[in-house]
């Protein structure tokens, strides 16, 4: 059942979203060559005790973590480590918040000194699809009008779509429904309504869009070997279009 939130709920969620925001964004100024993961995610568990609130992964389904730190051919749900990034990592970092009852959810990929042509690219293609993919998120179209958008376009600058996850509904829990494909063809599944708030989070490949879970039981990671990005917003469906809760 996709759960419609009033606009006193989205205003609660905006709460939490700029939270996440800010502290994504203080994460991102402090991505250079020589911190490790486990340093992010003290930064964020830190930051998130200031505002009183309750990080949203950690303990979710026994993960440990307050952040997921991928690096270079990690998917997602990489867990923060103690190895230090080096100049020409790519690190994906997402981050969640709950405060007074409700969720937000955001992630972006980010180059760490210098990095590939190949890599400034792929991540320059996965943001930009998630813009594409929130245009669709208007009343009236259909759902997988919006995987088909990150579909299309990422596949027409040579790169995959990762098929094992997807994006979610969000409110007063983490994962609600419906689940948000980053592909398919247009036109179908459930129609977009105001209320709905969707986590839409494009998950693109360098190569081959397979991926592996590790035996750590949370860290997914390319079968080729070729690098991974991954860009998420929390967005709520209006009467006037899109509004993303958790802009940066």
């Amino acid at each position: 059942m996709i759960i419609l939130k009033s606009s006193q709920e989205i205003d609660r969620m905006r709460v939490s979203c700029r939270a996440v925001a800010e502290i994504l964004k203080l994460l991102k100024k402090s991505i250079l060559p020589g911190i490790s993961s486990l340093e992010l995610n003290a930064i964020a568990e830190r930051e998130a005790a200031k505002l009183g609130a309750k990080t949203a992964f950690k303990g979710y389904g026994g993960y440990p973590y307050s952040l997921c730190c991928s690096v270079n051919n990690q998917v997602v749900h990489g867990m923060p480590s103690q190895r230090e990034l080096i100049s020409g990592d790519i690190i994906s970092i997402d981050f969640g918040l709950v405060i007074d009852g409700f969720y937000g959810d955001a992630a972006l990929t980010i180059p760490v000194g210098t990095v590939s042509e190949t890599a400034t690219k792929l991540l320059k293609v996965t943001e930009e699809s998630l813009y594409v993919a929130i245009k669709q998120a208007v009343a009236d179209n259909r759902l997988s009008d919006i995987s088909h958008a990150v579909q299309a376009y990422v596949e027409a600058q040579g790169f995959s779509v990762v098929r094992d996850f997807v994006g979610h509904g969000i409110g007063r829990n983490l994962h609600e429904s419906p689940q948000i494909p980053n592909y398919g063809p247009p036109g179908r599944g459930v129609k977009l309504k105001p209320g709905m708030v969707l986590a839409i989070e494009p998950m693109i490949n360098e190569l081959k869009p397979d991926v592996k879970v590790l035996e750590d039981g949370w860290t997914a990671v390319t079968v080729d070997g070729g690098l991974s990005a991954h860009f998420e917003h929390t967005v709520a469906i209006t009467q006037n279009g899109p509004e993303i809760l958790t802009t940066l």
